[in-house]
């Protein structure tokens, strides 16, 4: 009986840590100017309106979550594969390791989202998120969600399964632009009432390096995770 308490509580400080590390996730997203909250304040300001800033903020949160989802879709899909759930967690954790390390050593930015214009917000929002790694960082959480909430051996009728899949996908990418949007929210707010841009081009702070080192400790903590377990 001790053991199951344990493994109970275990298991419930595991989902509590992912949750958190989601959230996490978010709230660095979100900071990070290079996800386009100056973008944000600049249409902002230029059309003197807090709704153009409000306007811009759902754009730049739509192209984020539509990629974000678009990412875990095909991890969910996977998981129906019950007996390759393994595999697919350590090719997944090597996966953002290895696109973490790319971007450490080239951090030019590709081409292509330089022909994107930036009045296109919510297009550009998803191709930023795509090129730089913002939703392959989730995957390691999402997985290991739904090994916590034993996703993959929870339901015997395969339609159940990918329903439950794709739910916390959702659910996850979900939760993840919510904190996104608040913390990018905020400062964008902030800067749009109180500080202006002249505070943006003072202030800016270049986060490739950091971002990069950080899609390699995600993917080297979920890889850890899994070879321990």
């Amino acid at each position: 009986m001790l053991s199951v308490g344990l493994d109970g509580s275990s298991a419930s400080w595991t989902l509590v840590w992912l949750w958190l590390a989601l959230v996490a996730s978010g709230l660095y997203h979100g900071v990070n100017p290079g996800m386009g909250w100056p973008l944000a304040v600049s249409a902002g300001l230029m059309e003197r309106s807090p709704r153009a800033l409000l306007g811009a903020l759902c754009a730049l949160s739509a192209g984020h979550l539509l990629a974000t989802f678009l990412v875990l879709l095909p991890f969910a899909l996977l998981l129906m594969l019950a007996e390759w759930q393994r595999p697919i967690q350590l090719g997944a954790s090597l996966l953002v390791i290895g696109f973490g390390a790319y971007r450490l050593v080239d951090r030019r930015h590709p081409r292509t989202l330089a022909r994107i214009p930036p009045t296109q917000l919510a297009l550009w929002s998803f191709a930023i998120a795509i090129a730089h790694g913002a939703a392959l960082m989730l995957v390691p959480i999402y997985l290991g969600l739904c090994q916590a909430l034993d996703l993959d051996a929870g339901h015997a009728a395969a339609g159940m399964l990918i329903k439950a899949n794709l739910g916390m996908a959702v659910l996850v990418a979900t939760v993840h632009v919510a904190a996104m949007v608040a913390a990018g929210g905020g400062l964008a707010w902030l800067v749009y009432r109180y500080l202006g841009l002249k505070f943006v081009s003072r202030s800016w702070f270049n986060l490739d390096a950091v971002w990069a080192a950080s899609l390699i400790l995600v993917g080297a903590v979920a890889l850890a995770l899994n070879v321990a377990s």
